[in-house]
C-alpha cells in the first residue's frame, strides 16, 4: 500500500546528493510545497511501462530496479537505482520501463509540469539533472562491463561492491554490514548466471573470508581487498 506524506528536507538522507541540492533555499522551499513523499513496500511497482509521465521523482531511501517485461512475461533487469537516483523517465512523455522497489523505499515526487518549469528557469538545476543522467549512463555502462566479466566470482564480487559503495561507503576501517536487496534469482538474472552458480559463488566468497551472509539479505564484508581483486 502506498502512503503519502509532506516532504521533510531536514531529515532527507540524500539532501546533499539529490538534484534539488543545486537549488537555493527559497527554490527548495517552493519545491517542497509542490511535492510530496511516498513510501513503497518491497516488490511494489513504482513506475509501470506505458504509463504517462506525470511526476518527476527522486529515490531518498531504499533501492529499486529498472526492468523490461516481454510478451511472455519474462523480466530482464537493466539497471539499479540507489538513493539520490531518479525514478522513471522524468523528461519523457510516457514510461517505457518498469521500476520496482527492491526494499521498503521512499521517494520525493513532484508534478512534472511544475518541475520542468523550474528546470527551464534554473540553469543550476538543469545542469545537475544532466549530471545525474550522465552518471546513470556511466552506471549502465558499468553494469554492461560487470555482466561481461569472464568469471562468475568477478560478477558477484563487483555487484556486492556496487551496493556497498551505494550505501555510502568508499572504504572502511573494519568489518561492516549492509543489506544486499536483490534475491538470488534477481542477482542471477542481472548477472547472466544461474541461481545455483550465484549460490555457489557466495559460498565460495564466504570460504575465502571475503564476506559473511547474515539472514536473507545481510552481507558482512570481511575483506574489501579480496572482493576488489575478484571484481578487477
Amino acid at each position: 500500500m502506498i502512503s503519502s506524506a509532506p516532504i521533510a528536507c531536514q531529515a532527507c538522507p540524500v539532501a546533499d546528493r539529490a538534484v534539488c541540492a543545486a537549488l537555493s533555499q527559497d527554490d527548495r522551499d517552493n519545491l517542497v510545497r509542490m511535492g510530496h513523499q511516498r513510501r513503497y513496500a518491497r516488490g511494489e511497482t513504482i513506475v509501470a511501462a506505458g504509463d504517462a509521465t506525470t511526476v518527476c521523482a527522486t529515490l531518498t531511501r531504499g533501492a529499486a530496479k529498472i526492468s523490461t517485461i516481454d510478451q511472455d512475461g519474462t523480466e530482464r533487469i537493466v539497471a539499479l537505482i540507489h538513493p539520490a537516483g531518479l525514478l522513471g523517465q522524468p523528461l519523457a512523455s510516457s514510461e517505457t520501463l518498469h521500476v520496482t522497489a527492491l526494499t521498503d523505499s521512499e521517494a520525493c515526487l513532484f508534478p512534472r509540469g511544475q518541475f520542468e518549469a523550474l528546470i527551464e528557469a534554473r540553469v543550476a538545476l538543469a545542469k545537475r539533472l544532466l549530471a545525474e543522467v550522465s552518471r546513470e549512463l556511466v552506471e549502465s555502462r558499468n553494469l554492461i562491463d560487470l555482466i561481461s566479466k569472464r568469471h562468475a566470482k568477478g560478477r558477484v564480487a563487483a555487484l556486492i561492491l556496487s551496493f556497498f559503495r551505494a550505501a555510502g561507503h568508499a572504504s572502511y576501517p573494519s568489518e561492516i554490514a549492509f543489506d544486499l536487496p536483490l534475491k538470488r534469482g534477481e542477482m542471477a538474472q542481472l548477472l547472466g548466471l544461474s541461481i545455483e552458480t550465484v549460490s555457489r559463488t557466495l559460498t565460495s566468497l564466504e570460504n575465502e573470508q571475503a564476506i559473511c551472509r547474515e539472514g536473507s539479505h545481510g552481507i558482512l564484508i570481511r575483506s574489501l581487498d579480496i572482493l576488489a581483486a575478484h571484481a578487477a
